[in-house]
């Protein structure tokens, strides 16, 4: 008995009432999610108000309260000091807070970006891009460290600098870009962390249109001698810091968002191996001082 012969027609035509139901079930989950999202949005909104009231409602409360501390008895001293340090610890509360609700960009990403909203909604994608964050500086360090090596020692070419100074103009831009992001995101980076890599942005471009002569000549070694510095200290900074806030965090003195930028406090340097006069100790003043520097 012969089997019937393929109907390549009808397999298909299962196949498109499979795809039909399974489109049903994708259109019901897309409406409940526009729904959710509007939800999102309402509650958004409200919660961003919410704060902006009581923000504004313990600033009153604040400086009242300062005008009537000096004529308070020394028996309220005490309770008044317990209210201020209330008020510190809600402004901290509303910090984090608002690290999840999407907020206005500032000049800087404003001027980049446009008015689009850049903050992420989960601790996940937080964490991962900041985690992004600290590779990109990681893997550019080690590309400016050979890079400068190359120009310092093997070529002595106008064209290589460029390419390496170009290369330190994208690097920095780069840089302020994400940590405005991060900023956003609640993340505590210091403002003057943030203020030099402006600085060395401009610092770069002087570097990139600084004409070939007789002064260049006699600053690029000294320049690229002093970014292979600036960069294997930043490789060393990654590794040291990197073990210090996995420690902190662990024991929940630090955020979950803070960098590789700045150190432990002195009251817990000892517990996390930089104790005064240890190697780690004359690493971190070394960092330090390489930190603040206005050039790479």
């Amino acid at each position: 008995m012969q089997s019937p012969p393929p109907d390549p027609l009808g397999d298909c035509l299962r196949n498109w009432e499979d795809l039909q139901q399974d489109f049903q079930g994708i259109q019901e989950t897309h409406r409940l999610y526009r729904l959710k999202l509007e939800e999102l949005t309402k509650l958004q909104d409200n919660c961003t108000n919410s704060i902006t009231r009581q923000k504004k409602r313990l600033q009153e409360l604040a400086l009242v309260l300062k005008k009537c501390r000096p004529s308070l008895p020394s028996e309220s001293a005490e309770a008044a000091q317990d209210l201020e340090n209330q008020m510190k610890e809600r402004q901290g509360l509303f910090f984090d807070m608002e690290a999840y609700l999407p907020k206005k960009n500032g000049l800087y990403l404003s001027l980049v970006l446009g008015n689009v909203n850049v903050t992420l909604l989960s601790k996940q994608a937080k964490f991962a891009y900041k985690d992004e964050y600290e590779k990109f500086k990681l893997y550019l360090t080690i590309i400016l460290i050979v890079i400068s090596f190359s120009c310092r020692f093997l070529f002595n070419s106008r064209v290589t600098d460029a390419a390496f100074n170009f290369l330190l103009v994208w690097y920095y831009c780069t840089l302020t870009i994400r940590e405005s992001i991060l900023i956003n995101n609640g993340s505590r980076i210091k403002g003057w962390w943030v203020f030099h890599h402006y600085v060395s942005t401009f610092l770069s471009g002087v570097m990139l249109t600084w004409p070939d002569g007789l002064m260049y000549q006699k600053f690029r070694n000294q320049f690229l001698s002093f970014s292979m510095y600036q960069s294997f200290v930043q490789f060393l900074q990654y590794y040291y810091q990197s073990g210090c806030l996995y420690r902190l965090r662990a024991l929940g003195e630090r955020h979950t968002m803070d960098l590789t930028v700045g150190f432990p406090t002195p009251q817990r340097a000892s517990s996390l191996g930089c104790g005064e006069g240890s190697p780690s100790c004359f690493l971190s003043s070394s960092l330090d001082i390489s930190g603040s520097s206005l050039m790479h």
